[in-house]
């Protein structure tokens, strides 16, 4: 495929998804834009769009306008702290994506970070939460997700790795 068919958009609140989606656009020799800065007319101008986005809450940061301008073909990209190898994002994905849409996109997942210090108010408090349910778990019955969180909680930790991106990349050469 020409690369000038291929845009990778992203949503990054924290840094994490930009880090991945600027890997991606070297990769592919593709244009890269912000999501915040694509008018949804210039999406239509190239056939492949990959899309990064953070997942926030249950949901993927800034997809929705991704999904009213759906693309010919879509790459999806999520980032997260949980370990994509033993996570089932399935309930994210089918919330943001009906079964026809879902047809026609490629998933994957990515590792992110956090630095708790940067994390807005509301992202504070979701992690308590999160941090404050994986407590009350039995430590016999936690997950490896449970674990990181409770091992990682308050502190900056990052999971991104370049050589995670090599799957993607090769499954957009190959279209």
């Amino acid at each position: 495929m020409n690369p000038k068919n291929i845009a990778v958009i992203y949503t990054s609140r924290y840094g994490t998804t930009k880090r991945y989606a600027e890997w991606i656009s070297a990769e592919l020799n593709a244009p890269l834009f912000a999501g915040s800065e694509i008018k949804p007319g210039e999406l239509n101008k190239y056939d492949t769009i990959v899309y990064g986005g953070g997942l926030y809450a249950g949901e993927i940061a800034g997809i929705k306008s991704i999904v009213k301008n759906f693309p010919r073909s879509l790459v999806l990209f999520t980032m997260s702290l949980a370990d994509p190898n033993i996570t089932d994002f399935t309930p994210v994905i089918k919330k943001a994506l009906n079964p026809e849409q879902l047809e026609k996109t490629k998933i994957f997942h990515f590792r992110g970070g956090v630095d708790y210090a940067k994390l807005s108010l509301v992202h504070k408090g979701l992690m308590a939460m999160v941090k404050r349910a994986a407590e009350k778990i039995p430590p016999d019955e936690r997950t490896s997700d449970d674990t990181g969180i409770l091992e990682t909680y308050g502190k900056e930790v990052d999971f991104t790795c370049k050589s995670a991106i090599a799957p993607l990349i090769e499954y957009v050469r190959a279209l």
